[in-house]
């Protein structure tokens, strides 16, 4: 009997972008709960979820979108982290200059 990387613990499978993205398409176009999908593709669920929404993410910060809504919701996102780095800055620059002291 061989051992797999399914059976190994700590043992992670590795996928390939196009296997990945080809996974996300299937959710979206097949109309098949994400559940039967990642278990007819032997993924986790929740790593076939992940894949899922990293895609609407980098689709919607993809760059200006002729869907007004679309455009919206991206310059939403992208004012979201714009702040958070601010906010970011500016308790390093706090921290900085309480150290300076």
């Amino acid at each position: 009997m061989t051992d797999t990387k399914k059976n190994l613990p700590g043992r992670h499978a590795k996928f390939s972008e196009d296997f990945k993205t080809e996974a996300v398409r299937l959710v979206q176009t097949s109309g098949r709960t994400l559940r039967a999908l990642a278990d007819d593709l032997g993924v986790g669920h929740s790593t076939l979820g992940k894949w899922v929404s990293s895609h609407k993410e980098a689709d919607l910060l993809s760059g200006p979108h002729e869907d007004t809504a679309k455009e919206l919701a991206r310059l939403r996102k992208e004012n979201e982290i714009l702040r958070q780095e601010r906010d970011l800055l500016k308790n390093d620059h706090g921290l900085w200059s309480a150290c300076a002291r």
